[in-house]
């Protein structure tokens, strides 16, 4: 079998790989605090068939060699935690962070979970939660009868109850960053976990060792650009029907050597 056939199907693998993560950054460019992906590529391994300094005489060496590559591998998809834009929204749970790190959410095992989406609300309880129902951490719970509810740069949650005009403090924000963003284990709702890649979580105080501060009444929106993710979908169109034209092209070169 003609190596082209085998090398040309990889490259027409990785660009589907490519175009699906293509269509998801697109289908999310809607989406609060989404991180766009990025598909990485690897040229497989290749074929020594001359190798290079090899001796050709006593005093003499090969100045290059013969190696034939095997094709293309998708190997990663990287996220890109480059920030957002800020979009005002006018509700006082909807919170956004300016900077780096990571709101700490509860998950239903009790393991935490990591999100950029601030688009918080309260369930039956009083409790701020994702609009997955899922507790932001460290648990904040809000009285009832409070009329309005401030939270500071720096993550403290205060109500104004009926009856009081002075607020009254219901806890901070718990934040989080990592050494490598990237490594984080995406599991959907916009959330994330650690893994081994990621390092462990740094806690800290919006605005203190680096973690950015928290906007009230703002969400981050997603940073997937669609004039590029466009650009690359062209591209990736015209690099699937590069692969396919030379897959046809090494069948005709084979069917021409059948009938020799």
């Amino acid at each position: 079998m003609m190596n082209s056939l085998w090398i040309a199907k990889t490259g027409m693998t990785a660009q589907q790989t490519q175009l699906d993560v293509i269509s998801h950054n697109l289908a999310n460019v809607s989406t609060t605090g989404f991180k766009r992906n990025r598909a990485e590529f690897q040229d497989l391994i290749y074929q020594n068939l001359r190798q290079v300094g090899a001796q050709t005489t006593e005093e003499n060496q090969l100045p290059t060699g013969l190696h034939l590559g095997l094709g293309v591998n998708v190997v990663a998809t990287s996220r890109n935690f480059t920030q957002g834009g800020l979009q005002q929204s006018g509700n006082n749970l909807d919170v956004a962070i300016n900077g780096d790190g990571f709101f700490e959410i509860t998950l239903p095992d009790g393991t935490t979970g990591y999100t950029r989406d601030g688009s918080f609300q309260l369930d039956a309880q009083g409790r701020i939660v994702t609009s997955g129902g899922l507790p932001v951490a460290p648990g904040i719970t809000v009285p009832a009868g409070t009329k309005s509810i401030s939270i500071s740069e720096n993550g403290e949650v205060s109500a104004i109850v009926a009856g009081s005009v002075a607020p009254q403090p219901l806890g901070s924000l718990s934040m989080s960053s990592f050494v490598n963003s990237a490594g984080l284990q995406p599991v959907g709702q916009n959330m994330f976990k650690e893994s081994a890649a990621s390092g462990a979580p740094q806690q800290g105080t919006p605005g203190t060792n680096g973690l950015g501060i928290v906007r009230q009444g703002f969400l981050e929106t997603s940073n997937v650009n669609v004039v590029e993710e466009l650009v690359n979908m062209i591209q990736t169109q015209r690099a699937y029907e590069m692969n396919s034209k030379a897959i046809q092209t090494s069948d005709q070169m084979l069917a021409k050597l059948s009938q020799m």
